[in-house]
């Protein structure tokens, strides 16, 4: 009888918990080890703004909600940073204990919050929001009445956003591009969400910039390039987030922006597979190898790269570069290539009065991206249409006129009538 394969999975977010449990009933008979570089249950990042805004507790962030769970399935957990890899040897050292030996490894390293060299950024009272250490420390700190400073309105500082704002908190963010979220929405789009927030009382800074943080009495005091000074009780630094490849270091494995993977995301060295935010895997709407940050894409990772682990050998036929957000109520998205490409063709329709907007983008007549402010009813067609890359013939020109009718060209097409 063959020896049980021992399978170490480095990293104990939703792809690396996804990955141990794929593992393990596809592989019932191997060891499994999930190696998690915090003193926690694993859990979703994506769940901390729900805990700042008193929507669950700890545990709600949790991503298997049994206790017991990894201990019945036979997972083990170890709490300690993986701090070197040996690919030759098949070894991976930890700051703490020994270190681990695998027939085959998961790189489920995630990512981390860039923290830009800004004097002050080091003081108490400034912080990320990506851990749950993070996530106690704002609401130690961020109560009804304070003054707080965002640092960034991309994709997370915006999520981070609403939960501040439930929180009670005089918010004010600082952005440095001219628009918020500017890598999922054009300028129409933002200027929509920016014109939202400032209603609901938050003060939004664009094409701004803070050059240092320094300590007033009792306070922080955030120093802008334009001379102006924001006193805060905390500073959340939302200024986005890189790959965790720094363990990677002398190991001879490829990098790029993340780690480089194959389409059956395996990296260039033998038996060890990545996956999710630090995976530089494949793009459905580009074709090209580019990392996603984002958790479905994640969860997909792990699943496939796990199925390859255990020897079902499992393409990955790309991901779909995907946003949506939810911002004090105004519902916004992006799919695809939203902003269009060379050669392509674009469709839109604006209502400012009721913060309605939806941008289509097409490549000859196939749907390639979707942005879409106050629409949700659009989202599911727009994904499928754009995955499937379904020909719509006709009702591409119908589609250039009135972009809402979208989903009377998913029903035609889809039933194989695109010259309706």
């Amino acid at each position: 009888m063959a020896k049980a394969r021992h399978h170490v999975i480095i990293g104990a977010g939703p792809a690396g918990v996804l990955a141990a449990d794929t593992l393990r009933t596809h592989e019932p008979g191997s060891q499994i080890t999930l190696v998690s570089g915090e003193n926690e249950p694993p859990y979703s990042r994506m769940a901390i703004p729900y805990l700042l805004a008193n929507h669950i507790g700890e545990e709600g962030t949790y991503l298997r909600q049994d206790p017991d769970h990894f201990t019945d399935h036979g997972i083990d957990v170890v709490h300690a940073r993986a701090k070197r890899i040996d690919p030759k040897k098949k070894s991976v050292s930890l700051e703490k204990g020994k270190p681990l030996k695998y027939d085959r490894l998961l790189l489920a390293t995630g990512a981390s919050p860039v923290m830009h060299p800004i004097p002050g950024l080091d003081l108490p009272g400034v912080c990320t929001c990506w851990t749950m250490k993070d996530a106690r420390a704002i609401v130690d700190r961020a109560l009804k009445g304070d003054d707080v400073v965002l640092m960034g309105a991309g994709f997370i500082g915006s999520i981070i956003l609403e939960a501040l704002v439930e929180r009670g908190v005089k918010l004010t963010v600082v952005e440095m591009a001219d628009r918020m979220i500017s890598h999922m929405m054009d300028e129409t789009a933002s200027a929509m969400l920016k014109r939202w927030c400032e209603a609901k009382g938050i003060t939004v800074l664009t094409e701004s910039q803070i050059t240092e943080i320094t300590r007033g009495k009792s306070r922080l005091d955030a120093h802008l390039a334009s001379g102006k000074i924001l006193s805060a009780k905390l500073i959340v630094v939302a200024a986005g987030v890189a790959p965790n490849i720094g363990l990677l270091k002398g190991s001879g494995i490829k990098t790029d922006q993340g780690v480089v993977v194959n389409g059956y995301l395996k990296t260039s060295a033998k038996d060890i597979y990545a996956a999710g935010d630090v995976a530089q895997a494949k793009d459905m709407s580009t074709g090209e190898f580019s990392v996603l940050a984002i958790q479905p894409v994640a969860a997909d990772h792990g699943r496939i790269a796990a199925l390859n682990m255990a020897g079902e050998r499992t393409p990955h036929e790309g991901s779909l570069n995907m946003n949506v957000l939810d911002t004090m109520g105004l519902i916004s998205s992006s799919f695809g290539k939203w902003d269009g490409v060379d050669g392509g063709s674009s469709a839109r329709m604006s209502d400012d009065a009721e913060n309605r907007y939806l941008r289509l983008e097409f490549d000859d007549d196939r749907l390639i991206g979707v942005q879409a402010v106050g629409i949700t009813d659009h989202i599911g067609i727009a994904r499928g249409l754009i995955q499937t890359a379904q020909r719509l013939g006709r009702w591409k020109d119908k589609l250039m006129k009135s972009p809402e009718r979208l989903a009377e060209a998913y029903i035609a097409t889809a039933h194989g009538v695109p010259h309706v």
